[in-house]
């Protein structure tokens, strides 16, 4: 039988202090489950944040609803009967416009489902492609994007081996959306944020906002001039060197909708963890952080197409850098935070202000259809 403990005359019991209180007052806000508040879908639903994560989970985890789909990685894990594992991801893409500097549609669609498939420690290897083609698109156009995304394929090392065409009339479409997905064989390697763990270090491979920034100007409404360009490109080579050079690591996403800043909470929140950002080690190109500045937008909610985030060990922090600095699209790669106990499910950046901020995930829709 348990017995009341009796406080100490003259003791006073340690009161929190205020930073804990609210900061407890906030986990508790961020752990609540997602809500769908709207009665019709908006472009927030759609920019890989909050609105995106309560229609996923009021919507699509609610009529789906089972383990492999619960993880909401980056794509499924599926197990053989001789155990064998593949990893299964797809993607849709709707980019506006369908070319810009450093890349198109073509590009992205290969890019973006290889990569998600690499995330998961997987070698892509067999690709889908599905159009939905508006009546009046220009023939010459669609060959081009065909064209893109053949050259994507080859680059990546993966075979497009089946797809679909569909022809919508005008007006019912915006030019072209194309849809794909890929299959790739799991190497022996296991990912996921249970195994992450205090003292691991954060790294990401390169430049961060590169690619919504770039389809930003290239839309022409800001009348704003910068040489920046789309930062998409295959990540799988660069996940094999990370892998060989850091067998320890622990988890890997590839920072697309909602930037780096929301891959991070999803991450904090997933693995019980708190995540500290070093603001002035966040790589980030001058244009960009300019175009930022005048947009009113911070460059680590803004999409990538060719950059990753990886958790790794601290003893195979050096290696993993070195790494992914000696392969052409992680010549850029930097050491950007580490992992802590508390406040756990908080990502927090320490500025160079010398005080620090809470990163929330991505509210809104700052930049639609970037990819």
């Amino acid at each position: 039988m348990s017995e009341a403990v009796e406080a100490i005359p003259g003791q006073q019991q340690a009161q929190p202090s205020r930073e804990e209180v609210v900061l407890d007052r906030i986990e508790a806000f961020r752990r609540r489950r997602p809500r769908l508040l709207e009665e019709n879908i908006t472009s927030a639903h759609g920019a890989g944040g909050k609105a995106s994560a309560a229609l996923t989970d009021a919507v699509f985890l609610e009529a789906f609803r089972n383990d492999t789909l619960a993880a909401l990685t980056d794509g499924a894990l599926l197990e053989l009967p001789g155990g064998e594992r593949l990893a299964f991801s797809t993607d849709s893409f709707v980019v506006k416009p369908i070319r810009f500097p450093g890349g198109s549609i073509g590009h992205l669609a290969v890019h973006g489902t290889v990569n998600d498939v690499a995330m998961m420690g997987a070698r892509p290897a067999w690709m889908s492609a599905g159009f939905v083609i508006e009546e009046g698109f220009p023939v010459a156009e669609l060959k081009a994007v065909v064209a893109d995304m053949a050259e994507a394929a080859t680059l990546a090392g993966v075979q497009i081996v089946t797809g679909d065409t569909k022809v919508v009339n005008k007006g019912a479409a915006d030019g072209l959306y194309i849809n794909t997905s890929a299959v790739g064989v799991v190497q022996s390697v296991e990912l996921g944020p249970d195994r992450v763990r205090p003292g691991d270090k954060v790294l990401v491979s390169g430049t961060i906002g590169d690619h919504g920034v770039a389809i930003m100007l290239a839309r022409g409404d800001l009348a704003l001039e910068a040489d920046i360009k789309s930062d998409t490109a295959p990540l799988n080579g660069l996940v094999e060197s990370l892998l060989a050079a850091a067998p320890g690591t622990r988890w890997m996403r590839d920072a697309t909708r909602g930037g780096l800043a929301t891959v991070l909470n999803e991450l904090a929140r997933a693995a019980e963890v708190h995540v500290t950002l070093e603001e002035s080690m966040l790589p980030v190109r001058g244009p960009v952080h300019g175009a930022c500045e005048i947009l009113g937008i911070d460059p680590i909610y803004v999409a990538n197409e060719g950059k990753l985030v990886a958790v790794v060990p601290p003893d195979e922090a050096d290696a993993a850098l070195v790494a992914m600095r000696a392969h052409p699209v992680g010549a850029d790669a930097a050491l950007i935070g580490e992992i802590r106990e508390e406040p756990p499910g908080i990502v927090l950046i320490n500025t160079g202000f010398g005080g620090n901020r809470i990163v929330d995930m991505l509210v809104g829709d700052p930049l639609p259809r970037i990819c």
